[in-house]
C-alpha cells in the first residue's frame, strides 16, 4: 500500500518524472556500451589528432595517408652499402649470416604500412564534437566512459548501503557493548576526513582498476547509511509488531531482517541514491587525481585528466562532453533522490 501511494506521488511530480527518464536513458546507454552493441568502436582513431568539432569548422580535408618507409639512399662514401642493402634484401646480415625471421618480418612490416596508409585515408579532419589526441571520437568516448563511472557509482553505492544496513541493524536491534562497539567503529571513520580515509584505503590496496575503486568508496561510504539504518532499529525494536513477533517464538535474524527491515527499507533506498551521485563525483576525482582508473580503460575522470592538458593547447571539446554527461546525470539523480525521499517519506499524507 505504501509502494503504491509512493509511486502515484511520484508520478505526479513533473520534474522527477523527467529527472528518472533521463537517469533510465543513461542506464540504458550503459548496458547497450557494456554489450558491446553501441561504441564498440570506440579506440579507433577516426579523426586527426584533436580533431575539432564540425560545428566549429576546421580543413575539409582528410588526413594524408601514412608513408611507406623508403629505402636508404645510396651512400657514394660507403664502398660496401649497397652490398649490404641486397644481403638484407635476400634475408642474409651483414656477416653473411642467414635470418630465419626475414621473410615474416618484411611480411608484417608490409603489412603494417598497409595497415597505416589505410588509417591515413580513413583519418577525418573534423569530428561532429571533436577528438582526443589520437583521433578518437570524443562522443564516442563520453559514452564508453560513463559505463565506468556509473557502474562505479551503483555497485559502490549498493556496497556501502549494504554494510551500512548491516552494521546499523545489527547495532540498533542488539543495543549493549554491540552498539558501543559499533558506534566506536563508527566515531573513527567519521574523525577522519573523507578525502583522506579514501586516499589512506586507495594507498594500502596499491592496485588500480575498477574493482578497487569501487572497494574504496564502499568501505569508506557506509557511514551514513549505518547512522540512519541504526536510528530506525532503535525506534523499531520496541514497537508492537515487533513484540508479537517475539511471543511467537520468530528468531532474532527474522526479527532484524523479516519484520524491521521492511519497515526500514525506503531509507536504504535513498540513502542508495544518493550514494550513487557521490561515488560518482568521487571516481572522477580519484581517476582525475591518478588513483582511479588504470591505463586503457576510459571514465569521465581518465576523460577529465587529460582534458586538463588540452586546455593549455585551446582543445575543451573533451572537457566539455565529459562535464556536460556528468553534469547532467548528477543533476538528474539528485532531483530525482529529493523527489523519491519525499514520495517514500511515510509522514507525507496521500
Amino acid at each position: 500500500m505504501m509502494v503504491h501511494g509512493a509511486w502515484r506521488r511520484l508520478r505526479a511530480d513533473r520534474v522527477a518524472m523527467v529527472s528518472l527518464g533521463v537517469v533510465l536513458a543513461f542506464l540504458l546507454t550503459v548496458a547497450l556500451s557494456a554489450s558491446g552493441l553501441i561504441v564498440a568502436d570506440w579506440e579507433n582513431e577516426v579523426g586527426v589528432n584533436y580533431a575539432p568539432p564540425s560545428f566549429v569548422g576546421g580543413a575539409a580535408v582528410a588526413a594524408a595517408p601514412a608513408v611507406a618507409q623508403q629505402a636508404l639512399p645510396d651512400n657514394p662514401f660507403d664502398p660496401i652499402a649497397d652490398d649490404i642493402r641486397a644481403l638484407r634484401a635476400g634475408g642474409v646480415e651483414m656477416y653473411g649470416v642467414v635470418d630465419p625471421l626475414a621473410g615474416d618480418l618484411a611480411q608484417l612490416r608490409a603489412q603494417a604500412g598497409e595497415g597505416a596508409a589505410a588509417a591515413g585515408v580513413a583519418r577525418r579532419a573534423t569530428l561532429p564534437f571533436g577528438g582526443d589526441k589520437w583521433g578518437h571520437d570524443v562522443i564516442k568516448k563520453t559514452i564508453k566512459g560513463s559505463e565506468t563511472s556509473i557502474v562505479v557509482g551503483l555497485v559502490a553505492a549498493l556496497l556501502a548501503v549494504g554494510l551500512g544496513t548491516l552494521f546499523g541493524a545489527v547495532s540498533g536491534y542488539c543495543g549493549g557493548v554491540v552498539d558501543d562497539f559499533f558506534n566506536w567503529f563508527y566515531s573513527i571513520f567519521t574523525a577522519i576526513p573523507s578525502v583522506l580515509m579514501i586516499l589512506a584505503v586507495a594507498a594500502v590496496l596499491q592496485q588500480k582498476g575498477v574493482l578497487t575503486i569501487v572497494l574504496i568508496l564502499g568501505l569508506t561510504g557506509w557511514t551514513g547509511p549505518y547512522r540512519l539504518i541504526r536510528a530506525e532499529y532503535l525506534k523499531h525494536k520496541a514497537r508492537e509488531y515487533v513484540l508479537a513477533a517475539d511471543a511467537i517464538g520468530a528468531s532474532h535474524w527474522r526479527k532484524m531482517f523479516g519484520h524491521i527491515f521492511p519497515n526500514v527499507s525506503h531509507v536504504a533506498l535513498v540513502q542508495m541514491s544518493i550514494l550513487v551521485v557521490g561515488f560518482i563525483k568521487a571516481e572522477v576525482i580519484l581517476s582525475f587525481l591518478g588513483f582511479g582508473v588504470p591505463v586503457g580503460v576510459v571514465s569521465w575522470g581518465s576523460m577529465l585528466n587529460e582534458a586538463q592538458n588540452e586546455l593549455i593547447l585551446g582543445r575543451w571539446w573533451q572537457l566539455t562532453a565529459a562535464a556536460v554527461a556528468m553534469a547532467l546525470l548528477v543533476t538528474a539523480f539528485s532531483l530525482f533522490t529529493d523527489a523519491l525521499r519525499d514520495a517514500l517519506d511515510p509522514k507525507v499524507k496521500a
